[in-house]
């Protein structure tokens, strides 16, 4: 990974900081085991070196078939290396990713993959069964930052099956099996991108909202990696429900729920609000033809709205369910609540939940922007 750039922040708050800056953190037998296997000496072929002058050619075009492809996660170094990114942290009987430990406010165990996922699902509903808005046509090259499952990357990969798509986390919890045009890898895009500049004909970004210190920063780099003529597209909601109607007062939980949560993204360096801020900042990054379109999510079925209200049945679900994954590290590892009290809280968000009198809802944004052909 390229060393960081020397005018960009520091890194923002993590949970669990050890002080380095990136790279995967090895575990003592794991750095023995390297040291060792770095004594074999390896004899060139023809075979080697031809496949080195191709893959130097296109580093993806000989990816392997495999949606997790260790060799591309982590470079030069060996697969042994890439087990280091297997070990999770568990915490409040939660899993947790290894690599750049505390950088993420969310699990990756199997609720968490299944929350993630049901999302995709309700982003499809208010999308009107679109992976995108972008007016993207034929594109070639493709990425989906924070890829999470890797459901919408897979999505694409068979939607555009000439193109390929890059799906980056850190995480390796996408499946195995996925279109050969499909590949995943492990990467911190809080940091400089190690992609080419001018590469991508599409990327993709959602639900990063409380992951990205420096928003600029983070749309500078995509801006440089976008070709000319490329988009960007970002989606995000709010975290603080709101009500039209008058139907939910100023002492509702919501309320408290939604400042609780903007408190705890401030503390932990990495904002929640970016829904309401995405148009601004792509145009102060040089994205031109900037188009900004609104969504809600409403907390449960109450709409009479065929289309919203069965969102707002997925949105209470997937908060009914998830939101333990969402705030339990928040709470307890940046907010120091003890677990019962965070536990009392999210109890309080569940039984809100419930009230279909209060009609409040989550809005959000789809902002998505071209790259001036002229950059």
């Amino acid at each position: 990974m390229a060393a960081p750039n020397p005018h960009k922040p520091t890194d923002a708050f993590s949970v669990h900081s050890t002080g380095q800056d990136s790279a995967v953190q090895l575990h003592d037998d794991a750095v023995q085991q390297t040291d060792h296997l770095t004594q074999t000496e390896h004899v060139s072929t023809p075979y080697d070196d031809a496949q080195e002058q191709a893959e130097q050619a296109d580093p993806y075009e000989y990816a392997s078939d495999s949606g997790f492809d260790s060799g591309s996660l982590l470079g030069d170094e060996t697969d042994t290396l890439a087990s280091s990114i297997m070990n999770y942290r568990m915490e409040n009987g939660r899993q947790y990713h290894a690599y750049r430990d505390g950088a993420y406010w969310g699990p990756n165990d199997e609720l968490a993959k299944e929350i993630l996922d049901f999302a995709h699902h309700m982003y499809l509903l208010t999308l009107d069964h679109k992976l995108h808005l972008a007016p993207v046509r034929n594109p070639q090259t493709i990425l989906d930052v924070g890829t999470g499952t890797g459901i919408w990357a897979i999505d694409m990969a068979d939607q555009y099956p000439s193109a390929t798509v890059i799906g980056t986390d850190l995480s390796p919890i996408q499946p195995e099996w996925v279109p050969p045009n499909c590949h995943f890898e492990i990467d911190d895009v809080t940091l400089d991108w190690t992609f080419p500049t001018d590469h991508f004909d599409f990327i993709h970004i959602r639900e990063l909202f409380g992951c990205i210190p420096d928003w600029d920063f983070f749309f500078q780099q995509a801006y440089e990696h976008t070709k000319p003529g490329g988009w960007v597209e970002i989606v995000e909601h709010s975290v603080q429900p709101i009500a039209d109607d008058g139907t939910m007062g100023p002492d509702h939980f919501f309320h408290l729920w939604g400042r609780t949560v903007v408190e705890m993204g401030q503390i932990f360096g990495k904002s929640f609000t970016i829904w309401s801020e995405s148009k601004e900042r792509m145009e102060r990054a040089g994205f031109v033809d900037v188009v900004e379109v609104q969504y809600q999510w409403p907390m449960n079925g109450w709409p009479q709205d065929k289309k919203l209200k069965n969102i707002g049945r997925w949105n209470q679900l997937r908060l009914h369910e998830g939101i333990e994954g969402f705030m339990i590290r928040l709470l307890t590892q940046v907010g120091g609540w003890s677990v019962a009290r965070a536990q009392v809280f999210l109890a309080e968000m569940r039984k809100a939940l419930k009230d279909y009198k209060t009609h409040a809802y989550l809005p959000g944004t789809v902002v998505y922007g071209r790259k001036s052909l002229r950059s």
